[in-house]
């Protein structure tokens, strides 16, 4: 799994719940990993966006639907998970569900705590 395609995950992910120390975070790991400034400036707004290809495309729709499970029965569907399937293989699957996992469960852990951006774990 492409460790760009992991970052550009879990800062999605932080986007949609609005967790601000991890959106911090994401960018920074992000930016380390080699993701670039006009990708990381236009995550949130990826659908329509050239810079992202068709596999980085399939794992943000995997994870914003696996991060919006409270919006609607059944978010992630067939297709949204075919799609993924098609770019990924079964290990590569699995490490961007954890991803999205490890992700969500930190979100909600910073923002309950209020933990504030630009807050390091050492």
């Amino acid at each position: 799994m492409p460790q760009q395609t992991l970052e550009l995950v879990h800062l999605r992910a932080s986007q949609v719940n609005g967790c601000s120390a991890c959106v911090d975070a994401g960018v920074k790991s992000a930016t380390k990993a080699g993701v670039s400034s006009e990708k990381l400036l236009t995550v949130a707004a990826w659908y329509e966006n050239p810079l992202f290809d068709d596999a980085e495309r399939a794992a943000l729709a995997l994870a914003e639907a696996a991060t919006r499970l409270s919006d609607r029965p059944g978010a992630v569907t067939d297709e949204i998970w075919a799609e993924a399937a098609r770019h990924y293989d079964e290990r590569q699957l699995a490490a961007l569900v954890l991803m999205v996992a490890i992700t969500n469960f930190f979100n909600r852990l910073n923002t309950t705590l209020r933990v504030p951006a630009g807050t390091a774990w050492d």
